[in-house]
């Protein structure tokens, strides 16, 4: 988490080699790199299935109230009934339901596989071309998508050009009531524009793993926001992602001793 800025280079004139030990390489300038000669790997996929895994567990907690009903039935609600069970939140299927995938790099693609597992259309806003997409999942300009989407999913890299891309507008042209999910940066949301539309109701829900300023402030307008459900950026942070983190790490560093490095970003 450590910015690696025009300046940390300048001041490091025998710096050769950057391993970041993430998949996202947005904390190094990377033009800068390049100009100073040094190499800058990453650690590509590492935690693809723990991503995607969270990005459903979200889906399903909003859609079956999973952590609603067990924390009124820790309050007693269940032991209170007369009937055999008590429904005061509505529940919904996946099944049948349109899935916009945004960006179809590792992440998404395994998002949109495990969707249609769950018997959902999946439309994908990607610069691959049609027919490079797996099978059964249509590709669609971000308006067409967002217009037909009931849950929007967001997996493309942030950069200078997209931050804040779910503005207001943006936000507008989305189905009435879709459910917008954010594991991938923090900075490609408009968070003040996405509360406002929690709280007039345009927008079902948020779940985020990820905030623009993190830990975020108090201020934060998605933390006292209605339906907005915030993890504290750990889809990344499985046993087993973790482990595959360090072994790649590692190998990164000794083939770059070697002078063969790997998983080159420049």
């Amino acid at each position: 988490k450590v910015p690696i800025t025009r300046e940390c280079f300048q001041q490091l004139p025998r710096l050769k080699f950057i391993c970041v030990t993430a998949t996202g390489y947005n904390i190094v300038d990377i033009a800068a790199a390049r100009e100073y000669g040094v190499t800058v790997s990453n650690v590509p996929a590492y935690s693809t299935m723990s991503v995607a895994q969270m990005v459903f567990a979200h889906l399903l907690n909003i859609t079956n109230r999973v952590n609603d009903y067990a924390s009124q039935n820790r309050e007693g609600m269940w032991n209170r009934q007369e009937d055999f069970c008590y429904r005061n939140l509505p529940l919904h299927e996946l099944d049948g339901k349109t899935i916009c995938v945004i960006g179809m790099g590792s992440i998404g693609t395994a998002v949109s596989r495990i969707a249609q597992a769950f018997g959902m259309q999946v439309v994908a806003v990607s610069s691959k071309a049609s027919e490079s997409l797996p099978v059964g999942i249509v590709k669609m300009q971000i308006n067409e998508a967002l217009a037909c989407a009931d849950v929007v999913t967001i997996h493309c890299p942030q950069t200078p050009q997209n931050v804040k891309m779910f503005n207001a507008e943006l936000l507008g042209r989305m189905k009435k009531n879709s459910i917008l999910i954010n594991t991938a940066r923090g900075g490609l949301i408009d968070e003040e524009a996405v509360a406002d539309a929690l709280r007039s109701g345009r927008l079902g829900a948020y779940a985020a793993d990820v905030v623009s300023v993190e830990p975020p402030s108090d201020a934060n307008p998605l933390i006292t926001a209605p339906n907005a459900y915030l993890t504290p950026h750990v889809a990344w942070a499985t046993d087993e992602a973790r482990t595959r983190l360090l072994t790649v790490c590692y190998d990164n560093i000794k083939n770059f001793i070697k002078n063969h490095p790997i998983n080159i970003v420049t």
